[in-house]
């Protein structure tokens, strides 16, 4: 990966504390940004500013020192023009309505997060736009493992505002010489990319879990990419073209690929029939039984989703699911 230019960034604060949220927050204090991290773990946030680790979600990383941690959401946000919205997806509308106060009103919002909000079937960018009227809405995603990022090795993603001069105006501020970013005028591309690759990740792990092979893995991997374009440009109009990229196949690719995924992971769990309750949270789980009703609802096919709706809610076994996708009708093979 080339060097860039790295150009000097406004204070940014990050709202949430977990693995990813922390390996952004160290990703842009390298690039020597002034960076403020929030979270609600006070032992998490001691142990971030005494030892500079973070032992809960990233245990062995060291961190690069003076990320400003605190529980303190009103002063993690204090001065900052960009903020890097990190909470799950579930509770980001939420969280961002509470604390709209504390946002500066030119501040740019930036959702990491991927999923979508399951009580309305709104992807981020709608939600939050909803809850903090007036302010500039983005969204960062892509093929990014937080342990990776956190530890420094090289990674790109794509960030996305509905204009593009301002996307790649913070593309340019976000990226350093070990995180690149690419710009994109297509919002809910990017989140839809996102939020929908980690239902197939789940399906993917199941299949590992049951040990399928390689082979099925490769094919559930192909059509969940197909399924999830179908859904993702006719339910929340993503363009095709941007769901090729980075925050689409690219992070698919990935996703589906490594235990380290927590979806994968979960769905390999799924798959040996181990116990569910206490796992690390796998955003695909909520998405998928949303993601199903909206493909339901539009007249889309959607196979994969529809039977990973149905495996998260114990509506069917594993071994039943991957059966019933084997079992379909024989159709022409589409994109």
């Amino acid at each position: 990966m080339h060097e860039i230019d790295v150009l000097p960034a406004p204070r940014i604060a990050v709202l949430g504390a977990g693995a990813w949220g922390t390996a952004l927050a160290a990703a842009q204090r390298r690039a020597g940004r002034e960076v403020s991290l929030w979270g609600r773990d006070a032992k998490v946030i001691e142990a971030i500013n005494e030892r500079a680790e973070n032992p809960a979600y990233l245990p062995g990383i060291r961190l690069p020192d003076s990320i400003a941690a605190t529980t303190d959401a009103a002063m993690a946000l204090t001065g900052a023009s960009i903020v890097l919205s990190v909470v799950p997806a579930q509770v980001t509308g939420r969280t961002l309505a509470l604390l709209d106060g504390a946002i500066a009103g030119d501040a740019t919002v930036v959702l990491c997060a991927k999923g979508i909000e399951a009580a309305s079937g709104r992807l981020l960018c709608a939600v939050a736009a909803e809850v903090l009227p007036g302010r500039r809405i983005a969204a960062l995603s892509g093929p990014s493992f937080a342990a990776d990022v956190a530890a420094g090795l090289p990674t790109a993603v794509t960030v996305a505002n509905d204009d593009i001069d301002a996307a790649l105006n913070l593309a340019r501020f976000l990226s350093s010489r070990l995180l690149r970013c690419y710009a994109s005028d297509d919002l809910a591309g990017v989140e839809a990319g996102g939020a929908l690759k980690n239902v197939m990740a789940i399906a993917v792990g199941v299949a590992r879990g049951l040990a399928l092979g390689a082979s099925a893995e490769a094919a559930l991997a192909t059509r969940g990419f197909a399924e999830l374009r179908r859904i993702a440009v006719t339910a929340f109009g993503a363009r095709p073209e941007t769901l090729k990229g980075l925050s689409g196949l690219g992070d698919l690719m990935l996703t589906c690929s490594s235990p380290q995924s927590r979806n994968f992971a979960f769905g390999a769990a799924l798959g040996r029939g181990e116990a569910l309750a206490g796992r690390p949270l796998a955003e695909g789980v909520a998405t998928a039984e949303i993601a199903a009703e909206i493909a339901g609802d539009a007249g889309i096919r959607a196979p994969i989703t529809q039977a990973v709706a149905a495996l998260v809610a114990g509506r069917i076994s594993p071994t039943d699911a991957m059966t019933a996708l084997l079992q379909r009708d024989v159709v022409a093979e589409e994109g």
